[in-house]
């Protein structure tokens, strides 16, 4: 399965936000969207990811202000991305390795969706219940 198949059945959307916006902002939208993680972007280019766990470990534990501090001011800002056509296992084996669960999907430069560890799960439980059924439906001849 690739990233392609996963968003064709997800969706394709993506929220983002500038990084000149507070974080208390940015968490506002975050929490509109129902999502753990918003990708920044200035000017149509992705410049970084906010995450919940940024405010928690950058905001909270710091006793810093989420009103009075900027998303650029604790985003991530080295990103990693994938492509449509990247496989399954190549993006669950990139999230592992990397301690990340949110990866933007990017084709000629552009930003077209976003991949969440919880979308590759999903997927990886629908290829093994096919599997399963192929194989009772051998079994059973």
């Amino acid at each position: 399965m690739t990233v392609d198949q996963i968003l064709k059945a997800k969706g394709r959307n993506v929220y983002s936000i500038f990084s000149n916006l507070t974080v208390y902002d940015a968490l506002k939208v975050m929490g509109e969207k129902n999502i753990g993680a918003i990708l920044v972007m200035d000017d149509n280019i992705l410049k970084g990811i906010l995450s919940e766990r940024d405010y928690a470990r950058k905001i909270v534990l710091k006793d810093k202000s989420s009103k009075e501090t900027f998303v650029h001011e604790i985003m991530e800002s080295h990103v990693f991305t994938v492509k449509l056509s990247d496989n399954l296992e190549d993006c669950m084996e990139l999230m592992s390795e990397k301690r990340i669960r949110h990866l933007p999907v990017l084709e000629d430069g552009t930003v077209v969706g976003v991949i969440s560890i919880s979308d590759v799960v999903k997927a990886i439980i629908e290829i093994q219940k096919d599997t399963i059924n192929h194989l009772n439906s051998y079994i059973s001849q």
